[in-house]
């Protein structure tokens, strides 16, 4: 089963986390528009599950993508596993969720600076974001593994952070669905 090893955290100096990551990759700046669907009675949310649909703008054009995460398999993290497929038409993708029954739960923007990098032998992607509704920029740091893989790929995650310029104290497993969401309350 892949799973997503991330680490997220706050960052205080974002200028100088972006200076770091050009060094190592060309960065790609995307606006993300995510929408998360659950159950009227939010059975996913419940179960520690997202169904999203992400439509992506960036300079190579427009992408959408449809996304499943079961429950986080590490508590300290907030990893979970993951499965994504390409979108060939969003609205089609929104009506089918709605059809089934699922309803929008939230829908917010993400404003993000992507870099494509190795490290440690993994594919990595490092993503600053901005979102609008909430102060500071975050940084996530990533890569798809097998799930026993997940200790090792975290391992790597952290030390990338770490290289970063990231402190453990910067880590969150705070989710942008429920910050957002607080905001709005």
């Amino acid at each position: 089963m892949p799973v997503e090893a991330e680490l997220k955290a706050r960052v205080r100096v974002p200028e100088a986390v972006a200076r770091v990551l050009g060094e190592r990759a060309e960065a790609r700046g995307e606006v993300y528009r995510d929408t998360y669907y659950d159950r009227g009675n939010g059975e996913l949310g419940e179960r520690d599950e997202e169904l999203r649909i992400r439509t992506v703008e960036g300079a190579d054009g427009t992408r959408t993508v449809l996304t499943w995460k079961g429950a986080a398999l590490d508590e300290a993290s907030g990893s979970k596993p993951e499965y994504e497929t390409a979108v060939a038409d969003a609205d089609a993708a929104h009506a089918i969720l709605r059809g089934l029954g699922y309803t929008v739960r939230i829908a917010f923007e993400k404003h993000c600076r992507n870099y494509e990098l190795t490290a440690y032998g993994r594919q990595l992607l490092a993503t600053l974001v901005e979102v609008p509704e909430l102060d500071g920029t975050f940084l996530e740091v990533e890569t798809l593994v097998e799930e026993g893989e997940l200790g090792s790929a975290l391992d790597d995650v952290r030390s990338v952070l770490g290289e970063l310029g990231i402190a453990s104290e910067d880590l969150t497993t705070e989710t942008y669905t429920g910050a957002v969401a607080a905001r709005r309350v």
